[in-house]
């Protein structure tokens, strides 16, 4: 984790606090201090995101909207507002940009930034961090919180673990320690099914998982078990990338009640390809690969992929495609409660053809 001149990368990984909920509650006063969900509040919504407030009642983004009610009874919900989340975040990514142009985002309320190098010349990656921080509250009147450290699996770990509105310095020497108390499951690339089978060989804690040599994690984990070994020991060779590469591009919708009739569930299906012919376009994303989402009424999910010769050339043959795939599975053991259509396998290296300009506007607010 050393850059050209052997000297350690400084990556900050920034974290905003608890972002869709925190701006609505920063423009409407009357919602401060009260537990909020952004999302729907129907039968059929979902809470997008949640204030801390409404957190302390286990209200989770995800988490079906009549679920969180039940948990939270005088949780108020807020219809989501994209366009103000965008806006806000061009503000943070325009702050970042004053200290480094290697950033990465990863949504619109997080990203990397490797600072090792950076434009003001500060050596004090902490101090960056803070600075960073003091400028999104003074500029947006929001917190965020930070983690700091050589490499981007300590950072994004360690932006957690002060939150909200907190800062988490990790030392390369202190790598190891910080590892070994870790839970698994914390551990991002770790997802839920893996925690569990390496809950069932005894594997909870980065220290258990150092004691695993790197063969014996092959064996149980295949082709990740080097990540695992190395994030068992703070290590994590991945550079911040400022241009990250797209590998699919998607549309789904869901319904305000459960669909299982072919005719109406091709039509819904016309919509959605006609909106991600769309956004293929804009894009300039050119891929082989055609895959339909079925989501069921009890939540089971359902997906169907076919891989071309050649990309689909028009709207008319990717609804062809996916009907194909719709109509396989039919008829179907319950009602969908959502359908969505994706493309992806990129014709070319960066996963979609568009010219530097298109590039920097699709991510200019975060991606």
């Amino acid at each position: 984790m050393t850059d050209r001149s052997g000297q350690h990368r400084k990556i900050i990984h920034i974290d905003m606090d608890a972002f869709y909920a925190s701006v609505e509650q920063r423009d409407d006063p009357a919602l401060r201090g009260k537990p909020l969900a952004v999302g729907g509040a129907g039968p059929r919504g979902v809470v997008a995101a949640a204030s801390y407030e409404a957190r302390l009642f286990g209200v989770r983004s995800a988490m079906p909207g009549g679920q969180a009610r039940r948990l939270c009874p005088d949780l108020l919900f807020v219809p989501a507002r994209f366009d103000a989340y965008r806006a806000v975040s061009a503000q943070i990514r325009a702050i970042f940009e004053r200290f480094t142009d290697v950033i990465q985002p990863l949504s619109l309320d997080e990203a990397y930034l490797d600072v090792t190098h950076n434009k003001l010349g500060i050596v004090s990656a902490t101090y960056i961090a803070q600075e960073i921080r003091r400028l999104i509250r003074e500029e947006t009147g929001l917190t965020a919180s930070a983690g700091v450290s050589w490499n981007k699996l300590i950072a994004k770990l360690a932006s957690d673990q002060n939150k909200p509105d907190g800062l988490c310095v990790v030392k390369p020497e202190e790598a190891e320690a910080f590892m070994a108390a870790m839970p698994v499951s914390r551990i991002h690339g770790v997802g839920p099914v893996t925690a569990r089978r390496m809950a069932a060989l005894g594997i909870r804690t980065g220290a258990d998982l150092k004691g695993w040599t790197l063969d014996a994690l092959r064996r149980h984990f295949g082709k990740s078990a080097a990540f695992y070994h190395g994030a068992a020991r703070g290590l994590d060779e991945r550079p911040v990338r400022d241009h990250e590469v797209r590998k699919s591009i998607s549309v789904e919708d869901t319904f305000a009640s459960d669909i299982g009739a072919e005719a109406q569930l091709l039509r819904e299906l016309e919509k959605i390809a006609a909106r991600l012919w769309g956004r293929l376009g804009k894009a300039h994303a050119v891929g082989r690969t055609v895959t339909l989402k079925i989501k069921l009424g009890d939540f089971r999910i359902l997906t169907r992929s076919r891989t071309l010769a050649a990309p689909p050339g028009s709207e008319a043959e990717l609804l062809a495609i996916a009907a194909d795939l719709l109509r396989a599975q039919l008829p179907l053991p319950i009602g969908a409660r959502l359908l969505g259509l994706g493309l992806s396998n990129f014709s070319d290296a960066d996963g979609a053809e568009r010219s530097a300009a298109e590039d920097r506007q699709l991510r200019l607010a975060f991606g």
